[in-house]
């Protein structure tokens, strides 16, 4: 009888040493760093699944993976589980992986945003680790807080994790409120009791575009924005889908970002409504000679269209819109996505020239010439 070989023994841990922690938040970009697909993210999302039953889709290019229960059948920490997934991905899908690997999903996505492209950065699960990790962030680098709420809590003195966390409680509460201030306090320490949801049902929805370069017109960031605006409204009309919020990310060229929210005055999937809440979100930045790299827009808060209240229009343009939208649609279905484009996401120049008329010729090299 051939004897089964077992696994050794994972030695007892002693009392106060830092416990390995098991979740991943990884984001997935291309060699190029450029988006991936939505079916290269499906795939990725496969691959984490060979590891771990316990995978949360992000969309359009991260997930969170709790690996906690893979550690002993791999026969590897959390960072061993990370390696392979950050070469099986390169080598099977052309996909480079940033990995975030913690003890909740807070602080695995906060060591991915704090990671270079392709890196692979641990914070261990103890109490001086997280302390020294997060102490001298600034406070919009907490998930949830954004340039609001980082305002209000600049003013009285609080503009970084560590000041947020030594705080009174009341203090925070009386600022924020008493539910925000305590969970704003609470992730300041690093307390995240949010637990990792399988095949959770899509909450958001996002698309972004990269510039080729840093981008200071913002005519062209407008019509970035309208082309973002009008994949999203197809994509979410595709799906039967619409979106109570809208949120623009900003990245810039020193690899800082704003975030701003809207909520819509009603659940939509019309491109023209989106595109005007992102032009809105875009104004309001006041952006003057910023060097923008990037602009993406997320369609939040989602939920099944014919469960959304509409508020009835008597406008026969809005009517007319709708038609024109929905004969988009049926355009795109039969020939492709990009049959049908905003003409504003062509530029002036491309707007101005001419198409050639029907049956004529380009002039030969003699043309002009008598």
């Amino acid at each position: 009888m051939t004897p089964t070989t077992r696994p050794p023994a994972t030695p007892p841990r002693p009392t106060g040493a830092a416990r390995p922690p098991g979740m991943l938040h990884v984001r997935f970009r291309n060699a190029h760093d450029t988006p991936v697909s939505a079916g290269q993210f499906e795939q990725l999302l496969g691959l984490l699944a060979q590891f771990t039953p316990m995978v949360e889709a992000l969309p359009p290019d991260a997930a969170l993976a709790d690996v906690r229960g893979a550690l002993r059948y791999f026969d590897r920490d959390a960072a061993g589980i990370a390696e392979l997934i950050r070469l099986r991905a390169l080598a099977w899908h052309g996909v480079r992986c940033t990995i975030g690997i913690a003890a909740n999903p807070l602080l695995a996505r906060m060591a991915a945003q704090a990671a270079a492209p392709g890196e692979i950065r641990t914070v261990p699960d103890d109490a001086e680790a997280v302390t020294a990790f997060l102490d001298r962030r600034p406070a919009s680098a907490l998930h949830g807080v954004g340039p609001a709420t980082a305002r209000a809590l600049s003013a009285y003195g609080l503009d970084s994790v560590g000041r947020i966390a030594a705080a009174p409680p009341g203090t925070l509460q009386r600022i924020l409120g008493a539910r925000t201030g305590r969970v704003v306090q609470d992730r300041a320490r690093g307390i995240d009791p949010t637990p990792v949801v399988p095949n959770a049902v899509a909450r958001s929805m996002g698309a972004e575009h990269r510039f080729v370069h840093d981008e200071l017109d913002p005519d062209r960031r407008r019509r970035a924005l309208l082309s973002l605006a009008d994949d999203l409204g197809a994509r979410l009309r595709t799906t039967g889908q619409v979106a109570r919020a809208l949120t623009l990310t900003v990245r810039y060229a020193d690899r800082s970002t704003t975030t701003r929210t809207r909520r819509l005055a009603e659940p939509t999937a019309h491109g023209p409504a989106l595109t005007e809440a992102a032009y809105a979100l875009h104004a309001a930045l006041g952006l003057q000679r910023a060097r923008v790299r990037s602009v993406a827009l997320r369609a939040e808060d989602l939920c099944r269209a014919e469960l959304a209240a509409h508020q009835l229009s008597f406008d026969p343009s809005d009517d007319k819109a709708h038609r024109i939208e929905a004969a988009v649609d049926r355009a795109r279905a039969r020939f492709g996505a990009g049959a049908v484009r905003p003409a504003a996401t062509l530029g002036p120049a491309a707007r101005r020239t001419p198409p050639p008329k029907h049956g004529s010729k380009p002039p030969g090299p003699g043309a002009g010439r008598h």
